[in-house]
């Protein structure tokens, strides 16, 4: 364990604690969205509120996006299946291991920027559950997940602990929003941070693919991780920030 810690920014026990905080909150987290899963009859109404809402801009492009999709077929659809799983688990906990071994610094505020944005759409999903795209196939949308993909809501444990009216805000997007921002600002190859910040858009684009997500629900999950990340900023420097800007690398 000696030999290991040296390895390690702040020694093996800030390491294992790290992890055991991030697990903890995960499963915690997994469990209070299934809990909050309130059935069906709520959901299914707010989802049309979000249809008749994009309709009524004349903006309902994800019957269009999937339609695209579905029609390329073969790699094109893989890929948007293969991101909307990886992007929220794989994505996000190798981002945060390589910013934790190589910009520690930057840690503890990209862990509660997380931290603070889940729980804050954990509320949104308790006070207006909400079916996502793939519920409405009477409107034209397409669940791709079970449709091509080995994997889907309905496998195992994922049907367990996953509320499935749980599309406004999205965490997907969130998330995407900040580890693309965050990384985009921390990596030292200009064509990393290239790649980073396109990530988020690659990633809307594809929970849009699959019929997780309307693109209102993409709007209310950056709303939310703009307000979580001015809670952090107020609580880390003591004054509000004027937008989540203020993490840049070196403001670490």
């Amino acid at each position: 364990m000696t030999a290991l810690g040296r390895h390690l920014p702040r020694g093996y026990r800030d390491f294992f604690f790290q992890l055991s905080l991030w697990f903890g909150f995960a499963l915690v987290y997994q469990l209070a969205r299934g809990i909050a899963d309130r059935g069906s009859s709520d959901a299914m109404e707010n989802g049309l509120h979000v249809i008749e809402a994009e309709r009524a801009f004349n903006a309902l492009v994800e019957v269009d996006i999937q339609r695209a999709v579905l029609h390329a077929g073969g790699w094109t659809l893989d890929l948007v299946n293969v991101t909307y799983w990886l992007s929220q688990f794989a994505v996000l906990g190798i981002a945060l291991l390589w910013i934790y071994f190589f910009r520690n610094e930057a840690f503890t505020t990209v862990r509660n920027w997380i931290f603070a944005t889940n729980l804050l759409a954990l509320v949104g999903y308790v006070l207006m559950p909400t079916a996502p795209p793939r519920m409405f196939p009477e409107e034209g949308f397409v669940d791709t997940l079970a449709q091509s993909a080995a994997v889907n809501h309905g496998s195992g444990l994922i049907e367990l602990a996953s509320n499935p009216y749980a599309a406004m805000p999205s965490v997907h997007s969130a998330d995407a929003l900040i580890i693309g921002f965050v990384m985009a600002t921390l990596v030292k190859s200009r064509w990393a941070a290239m790649l980073w910040t396109f990530w988020p858009t690659w990633v809307w684009f594809s929970v849009m693919a699959t019929g997780n997500h309307f693109w209102l629900d993409i709007v209310a999950g950056l709303g939310v991780a703009v307000i979580a990340g001015t809670i952090v900023s107020w609580a880390q420097e003591g004054r509000p920030a004027a937008s989540p800007a203020l993490y840049r690398c070196n403001r670490w």
